[in-house]
């Protein structure tokens, strides 16, 4: 009865587009901004998920053919739409949810995840999002993939481990660097502090954005060290 409260003395509107919503809602995005994201649709790569040109390919992209990745898989809900391509999309959330520090968009965030792959309940034993380096844990005050995969863990039915996975070091940002250099930013940035939770484990590994996969990349590495079975990784959007 509590949200009916709230709802009254907040009405509620759509996350995306504003649109007013019932009173009696629960949720944060509007059925139709949810029936509009803007899936990633076949083929793609079997391993990394990057979209690829025709269905005549390989069955991976030419980047896992040479350098095949730590984790078994990846999947994204959506592609990342960034600046001047639109404000009503999931990038533009994200950025809100993230630079402008709006922690109460993660509820909003963690509802696109259901239009993405269907995740089976008992697939994996646990979900770990992508750790934040203590210095920008601070100056943010959450961590965007652990509300994600706080969502996940719960429609899964499995636990989520905030703990086991931790950046050890802190790493200068991504944008703007090359596969190669992505990947050299982030070599020894991870390191796993408890093996015990991971050891025999299938992982669903969870952040919000991939990009070139260096940083799933990264964790899956050292994952895998530490004795897991499985390594999945889902990401809610995917720069192309």
């Amino acid at each position: 009865m509590l949200h009916y409260l709230l709802n009254f003395l907040y009405p509620p509107r759509c996350a995306v587009c504003e649109t007013a919503l019932p009173i009696e809602t629960t949720r944060r995005v509007c059925a139709p901004c949810l029936g509009a994201v803007e899936r990633l649709r076949p083929p793609l790569c079997l391993i990394c998920g990057a979209p690829l040109q025709s269905a005549e390919q390989d069955d991976r992209c030419a980047h896992c053919r040479d350098a095949p990745p730590a984790f078994d898989s990846a999947r994204a809900v959506t592609r990342y739409r960034s600046g001047a391509e639109g404000s009503n999309t999931v990038g533009a959330l994200l950025r809100r949810h993230k630079y402008g520090l709006d922690q109460s968009l993660g509820r909003a965030l963690a509802e696109f995840l259901e239009a993405g792959p269907e995740l089976k309940a008992g697939a994996y034993d646990i979900v770990i999002p992508v750790p934040l380096h203590r210095t920008r844990l601070r100056w943010r005050g959450f961590n965007q993939a652990a509300l994600l995969g706080a969502a996940l863990a719960r429609r899964l039915n499995c636990s989520l481990d905030v703990v086991a996975l931790a950046r050890v070091r802190a790493t200068a940002p991504q944008t703007e660097r090359d596969r190669a250099q992505r990947t050299r930013n982030v070599r020894d940035a991870f390191a796993v502090r408890r093996p015990s939770r991971v050891a025999g484990q299938r992982v669903l590994l969870v952040d919000d954005v991939m990009t070139t996969g260096a940083t799933a990349d990264e964790c899956a590495r050292v994952l895998r060290a530490a004795g897991a079975l499985r390594i999945d990784v889902l990401t809610l959007a995917r720069v192309q």
